[in-house]
């Protein structure tokens, strides 16, 4: 009895994803993370970019780790994913990150760690409801093709 194992995204497929995912939340979340955090629209740039840096680092492993054990568990692909998997997915990467962006928040700001925590929460709650719209409009516009021939390959 053979066991179907889902086809994962291509290593490019995945950093189409990362860098459209990332350049898409600087231009949407930067301009009201300054507005409301009072740091300045430069500062707030340099802050969400390095953010940004880490969170592409994250990104890639936690999205090709978790597709690999929903795969092993249901047999499904990524882009197949319900709706209420979309949420356990988004809110496992946004605590993900939180863990690993509110130290740098801290340093960048200056803030105390309860304010960077409220800042960061704020990044974290626009970043989870992005996320969920982000990666439904992508697996929409760039399905998993389960012959092997990645849409990239065929669109160079």
């Amino acid at each position: 009895m053979s066991v179907h194992h889902p086809k994962l995204r291509s290593f490019w497929d995945r950093v189409r994803q990362i860098l459209l995912f990332e350049l898409g939340g600087l231009v949407l979340i930067t301009p009201p993370f300054a507005w409301l955090s009072g740091v300045a629209i430069a500062d707030s740039i340099g802050l969400l970019a390095l953010v940004a840096l880490i969170a592409a680092i994250w990104n890639g492993t936690y999205n090709t780790c978790f597709d690999w054990v929903e795969g092993r568990i249901t047999g499904r692909t990524a882009d197949r994913r319900p709706y209420r998997m979309r949420a356990l997915h988004a809110v496992g990467f946004e605590g993900g990150l939180l863990l690993m962006s509110l130290p740098v928040i801290m340093a960048w700001t200056g803030m105390g760690w309860l304010e960077a925590l409220v800042a960061d929460l704020g990044l974290a709650s626009a970043y989870v409801l992005y996320a969920f719209v982000f990666n439904l409009g992508y697996d929409r516009i760039f399905p998993i093709d389960p012959t092997g021939c990645e849409t990239l390959a065929r669109a160079e």
